[in-house]
């Protein structure tokens, strides 16, 4: 069976102990799947996989940095915000060739003599958990409902204050 070359892959073989850095830029669009494909990013991806690697163990820290296209939920005002993401992922080593099962979402069992590992579908995650759930332009002046919350803040100073007053009339009927 050919397996189709990784889009993230990082070389562990003759890795020595230590702290690695691997720098990889890509696009949406590389991905497979349409989730990506379809989504706000419109620019380059830029991750960085950083391995440590011990005796027994190696540690991956995958972070992503990319621009992407959003609409303000309140305006529709078009956007473009800074989206950063982190992921660790645990690898044991383990004698036993027919290892490359999961043990949870971070921990994972490799071979001793595995020569890569495939980090592709973990950026993709690590992409799609960085996304906010909510976008709003609070800066933009023309984003006309963000104008009118300012009057709003007034009304709850007001009543913020009638409030603090029936508090000091109660304070000092009890006194």
């Amino acid at each position: 069976m050919h397996k189709e070359k990784a889009l993230i892959e990082v070389r562990i073989a003759g890795l020595m102990q230590g702290t690695h850095t691997f720098d990889f830029t890509c696009r949406a669009g590389d991905f497979r799947g349409q989730e990506l494909a379809e989504s706000v990013f419109t620019g380059d991806i830029a991750v960085t996989a950083i391995a440590e690697k011990t005796e027994n163990e190696l540690t991956v820290t995958i972070r992503t940095a990319t621009v992407a296209d959003f609409t303000c939920d309140i305006c529709l005002a078009p956007l473009k915000r800074e989206i950063r993401g982190e992921y660790r992922v645990y690898y044991l080593y383990s004698a036993e060739e027919e290892n490359t099962e999961y043990i949870d979402e971070e921990h994972r069992l490799i071979d001793t003599n595995t020569v890569s590992i495939d980090l592709t579908e973990d950026v993709r995650e690590t992409l799609l958990l960085a996304l906010p759930m909510k976008v709003t332009c609070t800066g933009n002046p023309e984003c006309r409902l963000y104008g009118s919350e300012s009057g709003q803040e007034d009304s709850r100073v007001e009543e913020r204050s009638s409030w603090q007053e029936s508090l000091e009339q109660l304070k000092n009927k009890y006194r």
